[in-house]
């Protein structure tokens, strides 16, 4: 499919929020937070585990991207898609991405059983979705642009009609700039960057 007429927008969650279920004195924590990177993703599951230490069990699913591609479900020790699966289920009924769902379980001395596990976990995550806000994310693709100074009047030029902002730029007998591009204008944007003599590259 063209870029130019592809869908490029997404839903995820604005800041990091909480939720929490208890059923027969087990106590059920969720944590959902914004995120971008399996790297980030590896931070907030190690800060987690080190706060929550005397916890049983502490459960996670994520997904990432466009696409919501990049996924992954962990039932820390619980039964086989008793705590991962429900979390990832919750993730994907509500049409989210770039979020990352732990849940950490304090046991209570009385086991729940399968389906019991199941709706745990499944309704902490949601829980914790409920009290978030969402909001739409615009998929980009990062280039770096290089150019003579001769056609920088062009290049800054096709950037402002485009509405896009260089993050980081250096001058001199060759010019280079890096830039996110909003993925369906991706191809507009290496059609212009030729136009204008400029050598473009995806990062």
């Amino acid at each position: 499919m063209d870029t130019q007429e592809r869908n490029d927008t997404y839903m995820s969650i604005a800041a990091p929020s909480e939720g929490i279920y208890k059923e027969k004195g087990s106590k059920f924590l969720a944590f959902a937070y914004p995120v971008m990177s399996e790297e980030e993703i590896k931070a907030h599951l190690e800060r987690i585990r080190k706060e929550y230490y005397d916890a049983r069990h502490h459960c996670y699913a994520y997904r990432l991207g466009l696409e919501g591609n990049v996924w992954r479900m962990n039932d820390d020790g619980e039964p086989s898609s008793t705590a991962g699966r429900p979390i990832f289920g919750q993730i994907q009924s509500a049409g989210l991405s770039d979020i990352l769902i732990v849940v950490v379980r304090y046991f209570g001395g009385i086991k729940l059983g399968v389906p019991g596990l199941i709706n745990a976990y499944r309704s902490a995550a949601a829980d914790a979705i409920s009290n978030g806000r969402t909001i739409e994310k615009v998929a980009a693709e990062a280039f770096s642009v290089t150019f003579d100074y001769a056609a920088m009047d062009k290049v800054m030029r096709t950037l402002k009609d485009m509405g896009i902002t260089p993050q980081m730029s250096s001058a001199g007998t060759a010019c280079r700039i890096e830039a996110r591009v909003r993925l369906r204008d991706t191809g507009r944007f290496e059609d212009r960057m030729r136009e204008a003599e400029a050598v473009v590259a995806h990062l």
